[in-house]
């Protein structure tokens, strides 16, 4: 099968410092991906290695099967027929919304021109706008310009790096699903760079996590949250907390909150000690006089729920969900009842164990 974007163990240094180790990873025809991490993990140094920017110390990029970047190979940028969409949407302010959008054009003939600015106006909702000028636009049409300009030449592969941060946030994660409904209307293949896992959930078919240089898990949102394959990626992927567990048997595990039975991965063994993963949503508040007894010592107002940070009796914090109905105080104690689909066990070396509960 080829691959519109395919790394291969793609490594990059500065001088004798790494800064990305041996990331593979594949994205399809017209799909979406994102690099996702906190600041300086390397995903914006490997992004730019995609672009060309960048030269790998080992390993290949690969575009629509041709590889671009190697120990021995460094196709130009210009050549790889990639688009790049910028922070600060580098507009030229001079030139009018059709001429930004128009600037990568200028080989094709005038009437092919015309007609792709149409378009690409139309797609991204600005028609009837395109004599006005970037400083007249909103953030967030100026953003759509940047994007229909980074667009209109059809490049092989788009790269976008943290193109939200300079909006306000509760416009981020509203734009970057507009933004992936423009993206696949017009089949364009884009990989995005963010530290926001809310505008990576909103705009990825695919989303990589990344820390300290190295890719943790390319993956689907959903399994990324149900199931992290490291430690890491379930610590920066929503909310959680990971307990100290030992394996009771070959069917169950001793947490802080009991006995849990679910069937362990082979070779564990009775004694074993593991760490066990427990989202907010896991545990639901009940009425019900038995269950697990808790004291609230946090409590952050969501609107449709509250965020309720508990304390066990042996000292053990963590999170709970609660609609914002089920209103309790701080120094309340509650009963609460365990509800978890999947046990996610994680070994001492921060791997996850594959277990089905």
């Amino acid at each position: 099968m080829t691959y519109q974007l395919e790394l291969e163990d793609a490594s990059v240094r500065f001088d004798s410092l790494p800064v990305v180790r041996q990331v593979s990873l594949q994205l399809s025809q017209g799909d979406i991906g994102c690099l996702l991490g906190p600041s300086g993990c390397g995903k914006t140094t490997l992004l730019r290695a995609i672009a060309g920017f960048e030269p790998l110390h080992n390993g290949r990029i690969a575009l629509q099967g041709k590889t671009v970047s190697s120990e021995r190979v460094m196709v130009a940028p210009e050549r790889r027929r990639v688009g790049m969409v910028f922070q600060d949407f580098a507009l030229f302010p001079h030139l009018s919304i059709a001429d930004n959008i128009g600037f990568g054009l200028r080989d094709r003939s005038a009437g092919e021109r015309r007609q792709r600015i149409r378009d690409l106006l139309k797609l991204v909702g600005l028609t009837g706008q395109e004599k006005q000028h970037p400083h007249q636009l909103s953030g967030g049409q100026q953003q759509r310009v940047a994007l229909a300009r980074a667009m209109a030449p059809r490049p092989e592969i788009l790269l976008l790096d943290e193109p939200f941060s300079a909006l306000d946030p509760e416009l981020r994660t509203q734009l970057a699903a507009e933004v992936r409904t423009l993206l696949k209307e017009d089949g364009i293949t884009a990989i995005l760079v963010t530290h926001d896992q809310s505008e990576a959930f909103a705009m990825a078919d695919h989303t990589g996590v990344m820390n300290q240089g190295q890719l943790h898990q390319w993956d689907s949102s959903y399994n990324l949250y149900h199931h992290p394959a490291t430690t890491f990626v379930a610590d920066f992927i929503g909310r959680g907390t990971l307990f100290p567990i030992q394996v009771a048997d070959r069917n169950s595990i001793d947490t802080p909150f009991g006995l849990l039975s679910g069937k362990l991965p082979p070779p564990l063994e009775p004694g074993d000690k593991l760490q066990l993963l427990i989202r907010p949503d896991d545990l639901h508040l009940t009425t019900k006089p038995e269950g697990i007894q808790a004291r609230i010592i946090e409590q952050l107002f969501q609107g449709a729920d509250f965020l309720y940070t508990l304390q066990l009796e042996d000292g053990n914090r963590f999170q709970c969900l609660a609609p914002s109905h089920q209103r309790h105080q701080t120094g309340d104690r509650v009963t609460l009842k365990l509800d978890i689909q999947d046990l996610v066990l994680f070994g001492g070396d921060g791997l996850a164990l594959e277990s089905r509960s």
